[in-house]
């Protein structure tokens, strides 16, 4: 994430902030500038941009920004569209009569617009399911209901999130009792983002053989995968091949999480570049950083070059602040090679996809061997049990200004 400035008065703001602190002019994000914006009132809701580069183009108030106060994105003030490029891609929000849902569905939304930045800043696509019914994006954000719980999980580009992730002592709780070292909102985005993006760049493509050599066959029985997993855990010595004990489960999850931790590393390292941060030791051997070359023309080796520095720094900084360390991890070679594959893939871009010749029959005198048909992305790509709320909730409601979506806070 790069730094931004008020465009009235210069000061420093922040992708989230909706005011100047200084100034107290109105901001929002352009994503046709990826610029944080100040505006001056132009009369029946519209909106002058006073960044230099925006010319005074005129922009309206996302729906959800004006109305909702969920958002802090503009739309061009001639566009058709009432919700901003990011709310479009929510179907279904949480039922906002309950308590702490509009404060759920907030920080659901907040997640989503730093996730789909670091999209944007990679240059990998993103389309709605409402442009694309076959290969867009679209976010249900579903709450359990009575004894059904909602799994977050990938369906075909639906991505579907339970609310109760975005409750902090739940998700502290579930951290803990699954013995994570790490569990944010974002990092569910990442990483579901990860099997949205896996059918896009990697499926039926010239990296699906390269991708099996590393990650093993995605066809494997995922039902099978899940089940043994939850059974009997992660295997010992599982650090030696997998950035977490979860990627262990399947290869479609060794991808998300993989790709879920390459996307951490970009975006705290392009953090870090645009506040200029650098560390220059006057003791030998201590780790150094000099290179600030933007994230998105970086090679991977300057990328790993950077992030250990980054990361011993982080966690010193949390250390002293009785805090547990930012980053609580260690990769190994594998699964350093891991990264670099996907690397390769987001840097490749979309390729054209291929299809797959048919295994060709065994000889009638041999005896054929017994296959299980090949599998497809569940449904459901469960990350951890959910606890059951505790009274029934009413239903979920569609996203402002957009049709209903066969809403109910269920399993989709």
């Amino acid at each position: 994430m790069k730094t931004f400035h008020c465009g009235k008065c210069g000061n420093l703001v922040f992708f989230e902030n909706v005011s100047c602190e200084r100034c107290s002019a109105l901001l929002g994000y352009v994503p046709e500038l990826s610029q944080i914006c100040a505006f001056e009132p132009a009369g029946d809701g519209v909106w002058r941009c006073l960044n230099d580069e925006a010319a005074g183009a005129l922009h309206r108030q996302c729906h959800n920004y004006a109305v909702q106060d969920v958002c802090n994105w503009m739309i061009p003030a001639d566009a058709g569209d009432t919700l901003c490029a990011s709310c479009e891609l929510t179907r279904t929000t949480p039922f906002l009569a309950t308590p702490n849902n509009r404060l759920y569905w907030w920080r659901l939304e907040t997640a989503k617009r730093r996730a789909l930045y670091t999209l944007a800043a990679l240059d990998l696509p993103v389309v709605s399911r409402e442009v694309d019914a076959e290969g867009g994006l679209q976010f249900d954000f579903l709450e359990d209901v009575g004894e059904e719980r909602v799994m977050t999980g990938h369906d075909n580009g639906l991505i579907t999130m339970n609310i109760a992730e975005a409750d902090d002592a739940h998700r502290e709780k579930t951290r803990s009792e699954m013995s994570e070292p790490y569990r944010t909102l974002l990092g569910h985005f990442r990483h579901e983002l990860g099997h949205y993006y896996f059918d896009q760049l990697v499926a039926s493509t010239r990296w699906t053989e390269p991708f099996r050599v590393l990650f093993g066959d995605e066809r494997a029985d995922y039902a099978e995968a899940l089940a043994a997993h939850y059974e009997q855990g992660a295997a010992q010595g599982w650090e030696q091949a997998y950035v977490s004990a979860y990627a262990t489960m399947h290869p479609w999850e060794d991808w998300a999480e993989t790709w879920a931790h390459y996307l951490h590393i970009v975006d705290t390292v392009d953090t870090a570049a645009a506040c200029g941060l650098a560390l220059k030791p006057s003791t030998a051997g201590e780790p150094v950083l000099t290179d600030q070359t933007p994230v998105e023309v970086s090679s991977f080796d300057s990328l790993m070059h950077r992030w250990y520095p980054l990361t011993y720094v982080l966690n010193s900084l949390n250390r002293s602040l009785g805090l547990a360390d930012g980053y609580p991890f260690a990769l190994s070679p594998k699964v350093v090679e891991k990264l670099r594959f996907v690397h390769e893939v987001v840097a490749a871009g979309p390729q054209p996809k291929i299809v797959e010749a048919p295994v060709s029959p065994e000889p009638a005198e041999t005896v054929e061997a017994t296959e299980a048909p090949e599998a497809t992305e569940p449904a459901e790509m469960v990350e951890t049990p959910q606890t059951p709320a505790a009274a029934e909730m009413p239903a979920a409601q569609p996203a402002a200004g957009t049709a209903a979506g066969g809403g109910s806070a269920t399993p989709s």
